[in-house]
């Protein structure tokens, strides 16, 4: 790792990063800046857990591997506020980004940090910290984590605009560029909803803050109602943690609740094209991907009445929003679209300036000369 560099040095580091929505963002990160051209003009190096998982990108991009990285948060801290720092020192590094949250102690010309874990957004209680004391943990710490050197930043990078406004008052700095994160190619969803029997779908892993009982909740009541005909299919079925265990053994002798467990992603498409309506009513998120693929189908959407909805959703022309939970308005909107009533229109805002729309436009900020 000592060879002299004719070209500016830029290191990516992601050496936790090694399944889901954050993992995706080191890839399309990866990938644009070989697309894009910038592996010709830089010497691009990352930072890994897993070598194996990043074999791809060998040929254009230097992968240094920190296989023990996962084992603890003492390695991570080490790695993180010790051990790069005499690592940097030793490349001359024109660029350093961050892609996990943590601003690290290095050397750089100029440093980034990509946050996109909402923890310190999360008001978690006590009483739910029987779901997994490692989020109630984070909920209460992370933020104290985001701090560390955060001001050592030439910018920080997070998903949406609300999450910008929270980190301006959060940690008092002025630098936040909102930068969208790359929509994944849709493949085609053939409709395939019954207008006799309306198909509702919550698509999601099982985390207490996804919020599923109010669903179930406006399910119980739409059925107390006398209002049968419909069905809510939920993607758990009380093995994947206590959360979902606890969701089904109270729910479960709900005819009207589905509990199909997680699914594969053609599964998951060809249940949007039976279902009639998404309904996405989680308490956080920095973005909610399941609801830019229900978009596609153009069919009915109801979300949290949340920041982080009304960016995503963007342009829209059937949604509705209802407070996380209200179970009575929920069931009230689930009707309507039973009913085939008319929801409403989104407009999207776009955040004022530093603003990326995708990843070019990102780099352009990134890499400027001045």
């Amino acid at each position: 790792m000592n060879k002299i560099s004719t070209r500016p040095v830029v290191v990516l580091s992601g050496i936790n990063l090694i399944d889901g929505g954050a993992l995706s963002v080191y890839y399309d990160c990866l990938d644009y800046l070989i697309d894009l051209g910038y592996t010709e003009s830089y010497e691009i190096i990352a930072l890994v857990g897993k070598k194996e998982i990043f074999d791809r990108y060998m040929s254009k991009i230097r992968l240094v591997e920190f296989p023990d990285s996962k084992k603890s948060w003492l390695k991570r801290v080490y790695y993180e506020y010790f051990y790069f720092k005499k690592f940097s020192k030793t490349i001359n590094v024109y660029i350093w980004i961050s892609l996990h949250d943590i601003t690290p102690n290095v050397v750089a010309q100029r440093q980034y940090v990509y946050c996109h874990n909402p923890s310190p957004f999360n008001r978690m209680r006590l009483s739910e910290a029987k779901y997994g004391w490692k989020y109630y943990l984070f909920s209460k710490f992370y933020k104290y984590l985001y701090k560390i050197n955060i001001k050592k930043n030439a910018a920080v990078i997070v998903q949406q605009d609300w999450i910008r406004q929270e980190f301006l008052k959060m940690f008092k700095i002025n630098n936040v560029i909102v930068a969208r994160p790359s929509i994944p190619e849709v493949s085609e969803i053939n409709d395939k909803s019954d207008k006799n029997k309306c198909i509702f779908v919550y698509p999601s892993f099982p985390r207490y803050y996804k919020n599923f009982e109010v669903l179930c909740e406006a399910t119980k009541l739409l059925v107390k109602s006398g209002i049968n005909d419909f069905r809510v299919y939920i993607t758990l079925d009380g093995t994947e943690n206590a959360y979902s265990k606890e969701l089904v053994d109270k729910y479960k002798d709900n005819f009207n609740i589905c509990f199909t467990g997680l699914l594969k992603r053609e599964d998951l498409y060809d249940l949007y094209g039976k279902a009639n309506c998404l309904i996405f009513m989680s308490k956080l998120e920095t973005w909610g991907m399941p609801i830019i693929e229900f978009k596609k189908t153009g069919k009915p959407i109801i979300v949290s009445d949340l920041a982080y909805a009304y960016e995503t959703i963007g342009n829209y022309s059937k949604v509705e929003f209802v407070e996380p939970d209200d179970a009575i308005s929920l069931a009230d909107k689930m009707k309507i679209v039973m009913e085939h009533g008319k929801l409403s229109f989104n407009e999207l805002k776009i955040p004022s300036s530093p603003f990326a729309g995708n990843w070019e436009e990102l780099f352009k900020l990134l890499f400027r000369k001045n």
